[in-house]
């Protein structure tokens, strides 16, 4: 690092969003300089990386004009464009996670075959072209709809139950997912660096939000020994055949049955990893780090038991962001607030969360809902020209 520290090292991070800025907040710790790309000017990050540049992550110049003077790049979401990246690659300039699985992972078709390809247990599924290809499968049903490219937060995802639901289908490529007798959804978070080195975090419990986004989460995960050791087996074994450098969240169905299967992965840090800044020895920011710089990954052991809960926009307020009931979740023990400097809220928005630090399992509920009942996004009027 001091070698890199004399050459004025430089982080390339695509996305300038909350993953970006709490990634910048454990990079501070390690002294490193970071340049961030965004299309919104007014980006969670803007006012927190050392260089911030407006411009398109999905356009190949742009992309390619940003990386040329990092040492290396990574990524906070996957909407980036792999061509641009691919080619920096072949320049020199080290990119993590590797752009061929950006690009395998952007596509939930080709996310799906991987699985198959290499013996990672997933659910049946059929790739399909458009909607009218439906009426082949009416004897798979019930089953889940999931647009190909562009569904994330839990949009372009539809359960059809039966034919009539077919009306409301999507209408692009997609995956047609048998649905799964689901008796918990739980996520876990594993880094590995280009040594192979491979550290997991311990599973942690999703409960989902009527918007398909994740509500609050429970850590650890409340499942036996046997599924939270099958859990890391699986993680561990699709990280080391993807030969991944980074951080992979990997969101995973406990079935009734006792099957643990793979549902989705994201190739970076992710929603359900939130808590670890306050509940892990490492968290999952330093983790990424570590990983894409070739560092000793940090342990991921459990401090205490922990949950997360997002904080999103109110429905039916859209506009600047008032953080009501503020005051009152502060003055709780073992909660902290993490807002992400985003000006305007609108319904169902991450605006921040809130990690909950409790050796009771009982008392965590309680503050969950006290979180949930009085931490509230608003908007509020604008009278005689002041807020």
């Amino acid at each position: 690092m001091q070698e890199q520290a004399d050459k004025q090292f430089k982080l390339g991070v695509l996305g300038g969003g909350q993953l970006g800025r709490m990634l910048i907040q454990s990079g501070i710790n390690l002294n490193l300089y970071t340049k961030v790309l965004d299309p919104d000017p007014s980006a969670p990050c803007s006012n927190l990386a050392d260089e911030f540049v407006v411009g398109a992550l999905t356009e190949y110049k742009t992309v390619m004009q940003f990386g040329e003077d990092v040492d290396v790049l990574t990524i906070e979401i996957e909407n980036v464009n792999t061509e641009a990246l691919e080619e920096l690659e072949r320049q020199g300039v080290k990119v993590y996670p590797q752009p061929s699985l950006i690009r395998m992972i952007q596509d939930k078709r080709t996310q799906k075959q991987f699985y198959r390809e290499n013996d990672i247990p997933t659910s049946d599924f059929f790739l399909i072209s458009d909607k009218k290809e439906l009426e082949d499968f009416k004897n798979f049903l019930p089953a889940v709809q999931k647009i190909g490219k562009g569904g994330y937060d839990g949009r372009g995802v539809l359960k059809l139950k039966d034919e009539s639901d077919f009306e409301e289908a999507f209408d692009a490529p997609s995956v047609l997912e048998k649905l799964v007798d689901i008796e918990k959804e739980i996520s876990i978070i594993i880094a590995r660096n280009k040594k192979g080195e491979t550290k997991a975090f311990p599973p942690v419990e999703l409960v989902y939000h009527d918007a398909n986004l994740v509500d609050y989460l429970l850590g650890p995960a409340e499942i036996s020994e046997e599924v939270a050791q099958r859990a890391e087996e699986i993680a561990t074994d699709l990280v080391n055949k993807m030969e991944f450098v980074g951080l992979l969240a990997v969101e995973l169905f406990v079935a009734k049955d006792g099957k643990v299967l793979v549902n989705e992965i994201a190739p970076r840090t992710h929603n359900s990893g939130h808590q670890t800044i306050e509940a892990n020895y490492t968290s999952q920011f330093e983790q990424h780090l570590r990983a894409i710089l070739d560092m000793p990954l940090g342990s991921t052991k459990l401090r205490t038991p922990s949950a997360m809960v997002n904080v999103l926009g109110e429905p039916g307020y859209e506009g600047k962001a008032v953080y009501e009931g503020l005051n009152e979740v502060l003055a709780q023990e073992g909660i902290y607030v993490h807002l992400y400097g985003k000006l305007y809220t609108k319904p169902h928005r991450k605006m921040g969360h809130v990690t909950i630090i409790d050796e009771d399992k009982d008392k965590l509920l309680e503050k969950i809902n006290f979180v949930k009942e009085n931490l509230k996004v608003i908007t509020k009027e604008i009278e005689n020209g002041n807020d």
